[in-house]
């Protein structure tokens, strides 16, 4: 199976359907052109009346016939093409793979389905899918709570050989946190929608007391802790310093993420946004371990790390900027060594507030933000096909469709919004979906062509426009 990296391709599309009437010069699309691009309903994984109802209730309240057929495209597409649905000894089991790699990450597997919570409240078939997550997700932190990719099954992988302690059902063993994070986000918002506590057994709170064993483990306050990770290849962000343990680090409260959200290598081990990130992870699950698996010890444990790692944050994690104040570094040591940056892949700097780590309008932030999209953020890229933040894993000068929706998501600016909104429009090369990375000055060349996390995360923006800015999809 390949790797993420190895599905950069950059591939130029031809330009579809050139006409006069109705013709948008930046796609090559007209009207004609925006007949559906889900696969039939008999080769669809899933399908969930309450998202089909939902796709036409949008629709017609969206006046651009592009970007109309943009969200019909994306908002389904994890459950079309990326959803394993069973019962496994009488339990739902949900394996969704991220789309053109089939293997399930921990985080994109969250972040594909959390647009589809509200819609479970009417929809005990896609509450039932969305369980089986749950489910799945417990049994891969029980097999390894450090591994950031599982197959579906002990199949093995191409990364076998890697120089870390690989099983048979891993695809991948990067450690991240927050691929420990995103499943309880889900969890607890599954928890919070429903009602339902039937996934949250013994083996969920089993695996949950891992998590939170495996987050002291990376404080590394008794050493360097069990996990390193080398791979021998000619990509310097997919090994690890220091003999696979990374730079060295002052044990000072925060966690340890040897990898970044992009599956890059960290350069500072002190990854700021997941972190900020655990924290409020941690505070979920100390108030489900107290009101659903009654265990207040795990509960105290869960607020005493939240609050050490909270402080230590405040202490070592902001920074006079030269140019823009108090801001959010991207990676810390502990030293007093400060990372100035942000990757598109969520958790970000940019994604604090959807994450529930800062309000939109605190201070630190707001100036963070100023500096994300200035020039002055090495990973910010502006060109003739638009602006935004990429990183270092798809390359210079690649801009991630991520970031866009990610900047629209958290903003309240509608021009804002709308700018963001008219860039994914520009930019999707006329294929109707969004992709992981496009170059900024030719949209045609891109990464990823089946990116599901991507797709389902432009049909969330596209869902909270019309709840929250009904005119921005009028106009």
């Amino acid at each position: 199976m390949p790797s993420r990296r190895e599905f950069i391709k950059y591939g130029s599309l031809a330009l579809a359907g050139i006409s006069l009437g109705g013709f948008n010069i930046v796609s090559g699309l007209n009207r004609n052109d925006f007949v559906s691009k889900r696969p039939p309903l008999s080769k669809r994984k899933f399908t969930s009346e309450a998202v089909e109802e939902k796709i036409i209730e949008i629709k017609n309240h969206i006046k651009d016939e592009e970007l109309a057929w943009m969200f019909e495209n994306c908002f389904p597409n994890t459950l079309d093409t990326t959803v394993d649905f069973k019962m496994i000894d009488g339990k739902p089991d949900t394996f969704v793979i991220t789309g053109d790699i089939q293997a399930m990450w921990l985080r994109d597997s969250t972040a594909q389905v959390t647009p589809y919570l509200p819609l479970s409240r009417t929809d005990k078939k896609l509450k039932d899918l969305l369980a089986g997550v749950i489910n799945r997700q417990t049994k891969c932190i029980l097999i390894d709570p450090y591994a950031n990719a599982f197959n579906d099954g002990p199949t093995g992988s191409q990364w076998g050989k890697d120089i870390t302690e690989m099983k048979p059902e891993l695809h991948e063993r990067k450690w991240e946190i927050d691929s420990l994070c995103y499943p309880i986000r889900l969890a607890y918002n599954f928890w919070k929608t429903t009602g339902d506590e039937s996934c949250f057994d013994k083996d969920w709170h089993d695996s949950m007391r891992l998590v939170v064993k495996t987050f002291k483990e990376q404080q590394r306050k008794e050493g360097r802790g069990p996990y390193s990770f080398m791979r021998v290849t000619g990509w310097q962000t997919d090994t690890v310093a220091g003999s696979g343990y990374g730079n060295p680090i002052k044990p000072v409260g925060l966690i340890c993420s040897t990898f970044r959200p992009s599956d890059d290598a960290a350069i500072f081990l002190f990854l700021v946004p997941s972190n900020h990130f655990a924290v409020v992870s941690l505070k979920q699950l100390a108030e489900m371990s107290t009101e659903v698996s009654k265990d207040i010890k795990l509960a105290d444990e869960c607020l005493s790390l939240s609050n050490e790692v909270e402080n230590a944050l405040k202490e070592y994690a902001e920074a006079d900027h030269l140019h823009y104040g108090k801001i959010y570094p991207y990676e810390v040591d502990g030293y007093g060594n400060k990372l100035f940056m942000d990757d598109a892949n969520i958790p970000s700097l940019l994604s604090l507030p959807y994450l529930d780590c800062c309000s939109i309008d605190d201070p630190v932030y707001k100036n963070t933000r100023r500096f994300l999209f200035s020039e002055d953020n090495p990973y910010f890229f502006k060109g003739k096909a638009g602006e935004g933040i990429g990183g270092p894993h798809a390359g210079f000068g690649k801009i991630w469709h991520l970031s866009i929706i990610m900047r629209a998501l958290t903003s309240k600016d509608l021009n804002e919004i709308n700018m963001c909104l008219q860039t994914l429009k520009n930019t999707h090369a006329g294929t109707g979906f969004m992709h992981e990375a496009f170059d900024k000055d030719d949209p045609n060349n891109f990464t990823r062509e089946w990116f599901a996390w991507a797709n389902t995360l432009f049909g969330e923006l596209i869902i909270k426009i019309y709840n929250a800015h009904p005119q921005l999809l009028k106009g």
